[in-house]
């Protein structure tokens, strides 16, 4: 009885996971880099420190920490931070942080991703004007100051277009202000 095997349900879950575990190490290598660049490798700045905290919560090997400021001290690529905005399901307003070294490339990945599910990019500040940023241990999130209900058939739309979007390694954070 082929695909029976104990070690090849291991093995398939095992996958899953790492994939899962990868993702999310390449987005805090990323962010740790940007903050370890802004603090000039300074391991005791706020930024940095907040940024090694968030990787050490998730289990991040201290090697790959290490490697990231390490690498983000040499001069290089450098990294960029971007806000895109968007309408999606319903009129729902989404704020997308991404963190890159190509600002081309990912601009047209969330363009894809954007009209791959029937949205596209809406004009700066046309979205941003409905949040309001706030400061949390954490760092920045945005905060909406005019939620929007959402049908059932909307909310299965803008969840499907907010995983797809978090899919990308680039973005960082996606925002909504859906009910």
């Amino acid at each position: 009885m082929s695909g029976h095997n104990k070690w090849a349900q291991i093995k398939h879950k095992k996958a899953i996971t790492d994939a899962k575990k990868s993702k999310i190490f390449s987005k805090l290598v990323r962010f740790i880099s940007v903050e370890a660049k802004l603090a000039k490798g300074d391991v005791n700045a706020p930024g940095l420190r907040a940024a090694i905290e968030k990787a050490k919560k998730v289990n991040m090997p201290s090697e790959n920490i290490e490697k990231a400021i390490k690498k983000a001290s040499e001069p290089g690529t450098e990294m960029d931070t971007i806000t895109y905005e968007a309408y999606g399901p319903g009129g729902v307003g989404i704020i997308i942080e991404t963190l890159t070294d190509s600002r081309n490339r990912t601009a047209q990945d969330i363009k894809h991703i954007l009209s791959e599910n029937g949205f596209a990019l809406a004009g700066v500040g046309s979205v941003v004007w409905s949040f309001a940023k706030e400061k949390t241990a954490e760092g920045i999130i945005w905060k909406p100051n005019m939620p929007v209900p959402v049908s059932d058939v909307d909310l299965e739309l803008l969840e499907k277009l907010v995983n797809d979007l978090e899919e990308n390694d680039d973005v960082q954070d996606v925002y909504t202000n859906a009910e």
